[in-house]
């Protein structure tokens, strides 16, 4: 009968304490990158297979993360997605967690399906994106006194940890680039209503064009889901209306969005970035 692979087995391999090895396999300490690795080729080349259950019911923790996202349709792909779940699984597993999947519910079934991983004892935390205005997942991990991390702020009053990038600049950016290639017709496919990321990044449009001296249209403005449906449905609106009052440069706010808006574009027998940029 083959003898099962143990922690100090590894130890040895890796030229580290068992202790050190017992540590880095559960995530509870940071040692040096070529300690890590030597540590984790030692699992590998040994085939080292951890009692996770046991190592979780006696620490009491899952050491899973829940990650919850808006499906994207079956005729669409979503590249950035993807690239995020890669790095989030990624980081995760450095600091030995999982991550845990799970797809976004109706809005009035949002808190339930997180009140239920936590009282199951499924997840040790939660990642959020998708932060809405006043987030009512925000508002009851909060209350809870759960950990969990978000991508952009749901106001500014609450504090909880989140990560988030000058939305705001890089429209301004965008925006100002496009004022410099002459264009004074610009349009704007927008987050919705209740995302104060989009609103951040909303601000950057009308400030540049603010600083140009130009009058926003508000019918130039078009706020919805992040889709390339809504993308193109809005650039269409746009391009039926008479060729004076037609927008010659749009911005878009999401990359799904961008694709719905040159759809609509080539459509119409116009040339992405002459006709319309």
């Amino acid at each position: 009968m083959t003898r099962s692979v143990t922690l100090k087995d590894v130890a040895a391999r890796a030229g580290v304490s068992y202790q050190t090895v017992s540590k880095v396999v559960n995530g509870q300490i940071r040692v040096s990158e070529d300690t890590r690795q030597r540590i984790w080729q030692a699992v590998r080349e040994l085939g080292y297979r951890p009692n996770v259950t046991a190592r979780n019911l006696r620490i009491r923790q899952s050491r899973m993360l829940g990650y919850s996202w808006r499906p994207v349709p079956p005729d669409q792909f979503n590249p950035i997605l993807d690239k995020l779940l890669q790095s989030m699984i990624e980081a995760t597993e450095k600091s030995g967690y999982h991550l845990l999947p799970f797809p976004c519910p109706p809005d009035h079934a949002q808190v339930e399906i997180y009140r239920e991983l936590m009282d199951t004892g499924r997840v040790d935390g939660f990642i959020l994106s998708s932060t809405n205005l006043n987030d009512q997942r925000i508002a009851f991990l909060l209350e809870m006194d759960f950990p969990f991390v978000a991508f952009g702020r749901a106001n500014t009053e609450w504090d909880f940890p989140y990560v988030d990038v000058d939305g705001a600049g890089g429209v301004r950016a965008a925006t100002g680039h496009l004022l410099n290639l002459g264009h004074r017709q610009i349009a704007l496919l927008g987050w919705p209503e209740d995302s104060l990321t989009g609103q951040f990044r909303i601000q950057g449009y009308l400030e540049a064009m603010k600083t140009a001296g130009l009058p926003v249209d508000p019918a130039w403005i078009a706020r919805g889901e992040l889709s390339a449906q809504f993308g193109e449905a809005a650039t269409r609106q746009w391009l039926d209306a008479p060729v004076s009052h037609r927008p010659t440069a749009i911005v878009a706010l999401s990359d799904l969005m961008a694709v719905g808006a040159m759809n609509a574009i080539q459509e119409r027998g116009l040339e992405v970035g002459r006709d319309v940029a």
